[in-house]
């Protein structure tokens, strides 16, 4: 591997992995925003440091040896971990000094006499609210329940792999003196809370406090989880922004945080909601809000902030349904039924990723200077476009436009809730980015988006290595290793629910057959999510090709395939503008530091790398620079040049660039591959519009998500009604001006805007969409 810096004082890795000799180690952090984290805690030995399974316990782990300590060594391991930090015993105590507090509690004692009495009342009602919140550990009951996590562990998956360089780096950082750790995680399944302490623990970071999410708990579910370390959002929280602020509850809420940062408790925020993937959820904004602040106020001179990434070949509780989001509170009794019935399936293995730490202090000093640039709304760029009232503008830097940060109160609250969107998404997009791919994603990718007719056994072991060497040529790591054969019928044992398998005997072959039911397709796509994000600008460049091809079809006559047609740099720039401007980055997986200009170069630059387009020179720039002698040239090449003076800033002699469209050697099939990769993100928004005719307006959001959730699961061949697309689609509707929020009595209402109240721009808008989608 070597390291260059370039013209911007980025340091770049250049890298040739070969399969089964190099494994890229994802995570590194933002140089655009955390450019002095970028070499904190790295250092390019740690990737050599190879894997560890977290759940092998021996009586190495133990400080005992013996024929009797390899029998009980799990339990023996678990009593001699260590809680290097822990909450501070007169805890109530500080709570009820604290400024913050006493201040709320004087505002709300104001008028009355102030006498004794009312002092006991608030500080009684301050206790409780710190009841609600958390409880103290108990050290006794969260052994035992880690051993029993060991053993329940051990039972559901075959590994639970962790990189010991990711682990040595964060290690690292929990030595900076002053300075507490903040994991913020990705959320795949329930289990995920436990399996992440049980981690944390057991390699010596302590027992981390892991915020509990939207999902109600039974009154016994959680006073267990307390006791393990699980915090809770107050129930008065749910109301508005300003009593949330001026609040007892919030008052208390904001100091517990603080003292939790203030003691080096590790705290564990999940981002997103299980039934609702790549979404900032609104409890992590919450918790990311407190977080800020107690940096912000001084509380401590900075948090190191690491982005955990959680795979699995098979997701420990199955598919979410759609269905059981907002369901009845989750009792002891459900959860021990669940790990019963879980322990009876085939899980495969998890993988645990860690990605760089990078500081608040930084992130937060770099985004508040860049937030004076902003940009012109979604309705003034991509809303002309669609209704054809003018073009859209091409530069994506020229719709940014500079003016005086926001002064008042309500510009600085709004000043930081931006700052925390993008904490909370930047976060999101590097637990992504850092998580590794697992077996199953890949084969199930291949089922659904490639071979959805079937495929032989021999073919699609062949597809697994190409995309298998893809994903390691886009510096992402892989959550297995083995023999290919054997790689490829663990995944299909795990996905034999979904799949028929016919054994060909003349051939000797097997012919693999997915299901075509819509919960069939529905798991194939939940297994493959995890390769959109990888593919992502390849899959926005392949369906802005597919977009250019339409519109060229009347035009092309008979070429000679692919190789024959030709496109134009602007024009793909222009498309690859329009489909980033529809799609919000948090659903691709992108960072949203990166400007859309400069991401439609790197999408155009990565098209070439991958081999789908090829750069056609013009017949007069040919060897213009080539002054080497040529065989059979009876003149010097310098002889037809001109070197007359000119104006080499003249825009109107820069030919245009343009591309020959090609199809990878090694690779057959790879643009349309890439299309149906995000066919069912662009099918999701294409029937969105088709709802926005048949839905009756105005209605509140929450009512219109469940309408178009209903919608999308009667149509017949839909992949799967997704929860999060769903959402998606309607919030980039408001963002566009398709839908205005009003407001009423009863909450903010959607209704139609006045241009597509017309069928007309509704089937502009369907067609705009339907351009990019693959059938």
């Amino acid at each position: 591997m070597k390291t260059w810096v370039c013209d911007s004082g980025q340091q770049l890795e250049i890298f040739i992995p070969f399969l089964g000799k190099y494994r890229p180690f994802p995570g590194r952090c933002c140089q655009t925003c955390t450019p002095k984290s970028w070499d904190g805690f790295y250092h390019k030995q740690l990737s050599s440091l190879g894997f560890r399974d977290a759940t092998r316990v021996t009586e190495e782990d133990t400080r005992y040896r013996g024929w009797l300590v390899r029998r009980v060594c799990g339990f023996l391991a678990v009593w001699d971990w260590k809680i290097p930090a822990d909450t501070p015993g007169d805890l109530p105590a500080r709570i009820c000094r604290s400024k913050r507090v006493r201040d709320v509690a004087a505002g709300r004692t104001h008028g009355s006499r102030g006498d004794g009495e009312s002092h006991r009342q608030w500080k009684e009602k301050a206790l409780e609210i710190l009841a609600e919140i958390q409880a103290p550990l108990s050290l006794l009951m969260l052994r035992l329940c880690h051993w029993a996590l060991l053993r329940l562990l051990n039972r559901l998956f075959l590994s639970v792999q962790l990189h010991r360089g990711q682990l040595e780096m964060v290690l690292r950082a929990a030595r900076t003196p002053g300075v507490p750790l903040v994991f913020l995680s990705t959320h795949k399944s329930q289990l995920d809370g436990l399996l992440l302490s049980f981690l944390l623990f057991s390699q010596g970071l302590g027992v981390p406090r892991v915020t509990v999410g939207g999902q109600p708990c039974s009154p016994r579910l959680r006073a267990l989880l307390g006791r393990l370390g699980g915090i809770f959002l107050p129930s008065r929280m749910e109301q508005t922004a300003s009593d949330r602020d001026e609040g007892l509850p919030g008052a208390v809420l904001a100091t517990y945080v603080e003292e939790v940062l203030r003691s080096r408790q590790p705290l564990l925020i999940f981002l997103e909601e299980p039934p609702v993937a790549l979404r900032l959820s609104a409890p992590a904004r919450e918790w990311l809000t407190l977080v800020y602040r107690a940096v912000r106020d001084g509380t401590v001179p900075d948090v190191l902030l690491v982005p955990v990434g959680i795979a699995y070949d098979v997701v420990p509780g199955g598919v979410h349904r759609e269905g059981a989001h907002g369901a009845q509170p989750l009792g002891l009794g459900a959860c021990l039924w669940a790990a019963c019935r879980a322990v009876r399936r085939n899980l495969g293995c998890a993988r645990v990723d860690f990605a760089e730490p990078f500081s608040l202090q930084e992130f937060a000093a770099t985004n508040l200077v860049r937030q004076s640039c902003k940009g012109k709304p979604l309705e003034e760029l991509l809303l002309p476009t669609i209704l054809g009232m003018w073009p859209s503008q091409l530069d994506g830097k020229k719709a940014e436009i500079w003016g005086p940060g926001p002064a008042t109160a309500a510009g600085l609250e709004a000043e930081e809730e931006m700052l925390v969107t993008e904490l909370g998404l930047h976060s999101l997009s590097d637990s992504v980015a850092c998580s590794a791919v697992m077996a199953v994603g890949i084969t199930s990718a291949l089922l659904l988006h490639k071979h959805r007719e079937g495929v032989l056994l021999s073919r699609l072991m062949l597809d697994f290595a190409w995309l298998l060497e893809e994903i390691l040529l886009r510096q992402r790591d892989v959550g297995f290793s083995g023999q290919l054969r054997a790689l490829v019928r663990h995944s299909l044992v795990l996905l034999r629910a979904r799949l028929t398998l016919y054994h060909l005997s003349p051939l000797g072959d097997v012919l693999v057959v997915p299901e075509t039911s819509a919960e069939a397709l529905r798991e194939l796509g939940q297994h493959s999510a995890a390769i959109l994000p990888i593919f992502a600008s390849e899959a926005v460049g392949a369906c802005a090709i597919r977009a250019l091809l339409l519109e060229m079809l009347p035009f092309l006559g008979a070429t000679g395939g692919p190789s024959g047609i030709v496109l134009s740099q602007d024009e793909l720039h222009r498309k690859t503008l329009e489909l980033l401007r529809l799609l919000p980055p948090n659903l691709l997986g992108f960072q949203p530091c990166q400007p859309l200009d400069c991401r439609s170069q790197d999408i155009v630059d990565k098209l070439l790398l991958c081999g789908l387009l090829e750069a056609e020179e013009p017949e007069s720039e040919r060897w213009v620079c080539d002054l080497a002698p040529r065989p059979f040239c009876k003149r010097q090449p310098w002889t037809g040049m001109d070197f007359t003076d000119s104006d080499s800033d003249s825009e109107d002699e820069v030919p245009k660039r343009c591309f020959k469209l090609r199809e990878p050697q090694g690779s057959p099939g790879f643009l349309l591959f890439l299309c149906r990769l995000l066919s069912p993100v662009l099918r999701t928004y294409a029937r969105a519009v088709a709802f926005l005719d048949r839905s009756s307006w105005p209605q509140p959001e929450a009512a219109c998500v469940e309408s178009l959730l209903q919608f999308l699961a009667e149509e017949d061949g839909f992949e799967s009604p997704n929860r999060s697309l769903a959402l998606s689609s309607l919030q980039t509707f408001k963002e566009m001006g398709v839908l205005e929020e009003a407001r009423s009595p009863a909450g903010p209402l959607l209704h139609l805007a006045q241009p597509f109240r017309s069928s007309a721009s509704r089937e502009k808008l369907e067609a705009f969409i339907q351009q990019f989608t693959q059938p």
